[in-house]
């Protein structure tokens, strides 16, 4: 090769990793509008300060950071909430599933019950393409867990990057996934309880075998993230109180 060339290839080189640079120096930051606005971050790329296990004062050694993301790295993590408790918020965040895997973004946590999921309503992650849990509708990705499904037009391959963002102002929850909009719905409400009477959480066959009193009955309470055994990563993770 000649000189030329070889200059030709370390000029594109260097423009892509500059891009590559430039794309994660981007990631896991407020802009002056979002903190004008009084947005916070609940995770900076390098520090995992904003959260700790349920009902632990600290965080287990799985939840790591890696190149900027927020990861669980393998079973045993343990389920994790922010050490703030929020009322109304509107919750952005971006997460990636391994092969398989199966994870989910907790509202309304409080530590009263047994399990984090005891009383707290569940944003599903999902492969749905591979996970078992994708044979019901309402376990795939985006949806309340076992109560409101997803459309599939919000769904990604595992792999791939997902935006979520959830919206919760006196008991109304709004939830899109990929700017598709997945879940509309007042907790407490008529059509709430018919969901819940006939999900797990409720009076169906599942919850004649499971404690689940008081579930989404709470108006203010911390964000969680699940540990369902598989890796599962995220970015991007800021909440704007809208009290």
């Amino acid at each position: 090769m000649n000189n030329s060339f070889h200059i030709l290839l370390a000029s594109i080189f260097s423009v892509l990793v500059a891009g590559t640079f430039q794309a994660h120096a981007n990631e896991n930051q407020l802009s002056a509008e979002e903190q004008a606005q009084g947005w916070e971050l609940l995770f900076n790329g390098s520090d995992l300060s904003h959260w700790r296990n349920f009902k632990q004062k600290d965080l287990n050694e799985k939840w790591v950071v890696v190149d900027g993301t927020m990861k669980l790295s393998g079973k045993g993590g343990g389920d994790i909430m922010t050490r703030k408790s929020y009322r109304n918020f509107d919750l952005r965040l971006e997460w990636n599933i391994s092969e398989g895997g199966n994870s989910g973004i907790f509202i309304l946590v409080d530590e009263a019950g047994d399990k984090i999921y005891s009383r707290a309503p569940e944003i599903q992650i999902l492969d749905n393409e591979r996970h078992l849990d994708r044979m019901i509708d309402s376990h795939r990705s985006g949806s309340l867990y076992d109560m409101v499904p997803s459309h599939p037009s919000s769904h990604r391959p595992a792999g791939q990057w997902n935006q979520v963002r959830i919206k919760f102002v006196d008991g109304f929850l709004e939830v899109w996934q990929n700017e598709v909009k997945t879940v509309n719905i007042t907790l407490g409400d008529s059509a709430w309880e018919t969901l819940l009477d006939a999900s797990k959480f409720g009076g169906g066959v599942m919850g004649l075998f499971s404690d689940f009193e008081g579930f989404g009955e709470g108006r203010e309470g911390h964000i969680g993230l699940q540990d369902h055994s598989d890796p599962v990563s995220f970015r991007n993770l800021k909440i704007l109180p809208l009290d």
